[in-house]
């Protein structure tokens, strides 16, 4: 149900106005709003701590929503596959001799074994069971049966592999539980037009962390979906982005934003910031080598010159050129949202997706990825997909190598507010969360569609 008022907005600028005050091109993708007003209920803590709840979610909603499984580099050769798990369910995505990708459910026709583990990645020349023996092709259907004097029964059924409906789009191999699932265009719009001009499929997997967290997957992935918390969690990132101005669009039940400008601070920094102090703060670099590249010049703001330093800095480092890109796609900070569990930012500065579910099959306990995404050398050889570093809950983002230590800090206090709210559910006299309008107008999006799969599966009185 979509409620008739607007919600209310800050009186300080907002983020349109901030991309705008330069006078420089702003795509159009980005110029859209779409506000939504969805209810001031509370949302019951029950939802978060409830075995009973998250039976139904995996009853009802996991198995019927498209998830994103795994990056096509990450099985690049015929032969080469890939394990996703969501609780109990398991789906074992393979490439075919015909460069095909199909997606099997990752359980034997014989007596249930999984034919591989839960996370796993690799090659093979034949799907076999570890059990038996028992084998199929590549495309799923039934090669082998040791000692098939003894089932002749088999021959007259259908042996093949259950297929899983599987799409791929932007480079991300999808699948979906549900054998009558929607087509993924229809299901992810208007995402597809809004990353047009990123080449998503372009991209490699340079770091890959995994994180476990003690903590229900929705608030783990609420945890990241508005910047209203960023004043108390971090400080550190007012001097360099407007948390209050964050703009926050509902498209449609599956895909919502939150688009933020960098390079200017938050109103609550008082005396706000130079430009160059802003540049000097945010930007990394050796000045001997960017020379006045790092310096406002006349007319400039810090927004311009650190578009222009990373277009610069990532194009060498990369081997691509960015010139197409505007300083918007460069430096500012637009989250996608797709139902259930992806998050994904498009631009430059933070090109990054993440993805949450449960961790094992425990209603608290969530396995939080992050992957940072960078384009892969135009007319090169494509990199391999870095494999993934594990960490445990109390282990830091800053001991991952390759990762930016500051950005290491920011993930360690955003996850670690994670355990003590899941205590918190447990702990509180109030039955239930009471939500901003404006700025965590996502976290109820995510419950209202979370619902609507929930009643939709319920059996017929």
């Amino acid at each position: 149900m979509k409620y008739p008022q607007p919600p209310a907005r800050s009186a300080t600028p907002s983020a349109q106005e901030l991309v705008h005050n330069d006078g420089r091109p702003v795509p159009a993708v980005f110029e859209l709003e779409s506000p939504q007003f969805l209810g001031d209920e509370d949302i019951p803590f029950e939802r978060y701590t409830s075995e009973a709840f998250y039976e139904l979610e995996m009853e009802r909603m996991w198995t019927c929503t498209w998830q994103w499984a795994c990056r096509e580099e990450h099985i690049p050769e015929p032969g080469d596959f890939y394990v996703y798990e969501i609780g109990r369910h398991s789906v074992l995505i393979v490439r075919g001799n015909d460069s095909r990708i199909r997606g099997f459910v990752n359980s034997c026709l014989h007596r249930g074994t999984k034919f591989r583990s839960g996370g796993s990645d690799g090659g093979f020349d034949e799907i076999r069971c570890p059990f038996h023996g028992w084998t199929w092709d590549l495309d799923g259907g039934l090669k082998r049966v040791p000692y098939d004097w003894d089932a002749p029964h088999v021959s007259q059924r259908d042996f093949s592999l259950p297929r899983v409906s599987l799409e791929c789009w932007g480079g991300f191999v999808f699948v979906n539980l549900d054998p009558d699932a929607p087509p993924l265009s229809a299901y992810m719009a208007p995402m597809p037009e809004h990353m047009e001009n990123f080449d998503l499929a372009g991209r490699f997997v340079e770091l890959h962390i995994e994180k476990e967290l003690h903590c229900n997957w929705k608030a783990a992935k609420e945890a990241f979906i508005e910047n209203y918390h960023t004043q108390e969690t971090h400080p550190q990132l007012l001097y360099g982005s407007d948390d209050e101005g964050t703009q926050y669009d509902v498209f449609n039940d599956h895909v919502s934003r939150f688009f933020c400008a960098f390079g200017v601070s938050s109103p609550s920094i008082d005396p706000p910031p130079t430009e160059q102090e802003l540049v000097d703060m945010m930007l990394v670099g050796d000045r001997s080598v960017l020379g006045d590249t790092v310096i406002v010049g006349e007319g400039e703001s810090a927004r311009i010159v650190m578009a222009r330093v990373l277009r610069a800095q990532l194009g060498e480092k990369y081997q691509v050129d960015l010139s197409r890109f505007t300083d918007t796609e460069m430096i500012d900070v637009s989250q996608y949202s797709l139902f259930p569990n992806m998050l994904l930012f498009p631009q430059l500065s933070l090109p990054m997706v993440y993805r949450f579910r449960p961790l094992g099959d425990a209603a608290d306990r969530t396995l939080f990825e992050l992957l940072i995404l960078r384009p892969a050398p135009e007319g090169g050889p494509r990199p391999p997909a870095a494999r993934p570093v594990r960490l445990t809950e109390r282990e830091s983002f800053t001991t991952v190598a390759g990762f930016d230590p500051v950005l290491g800090e920011v993930y360690d206090q955003d996850t670690g507010n994670l355990r003590a709210q899941q205590e918190g559910f447990l702990a509180a006299r109030k039955p239930g969360e009471t939500l901003l309008n404006y700025q965590e107008v996502r976290v109820r999006l995510l419950h209202q569609t979370l619902d609507r799969y929930l009643r939709a599966s319920e059996p017929a009185l």
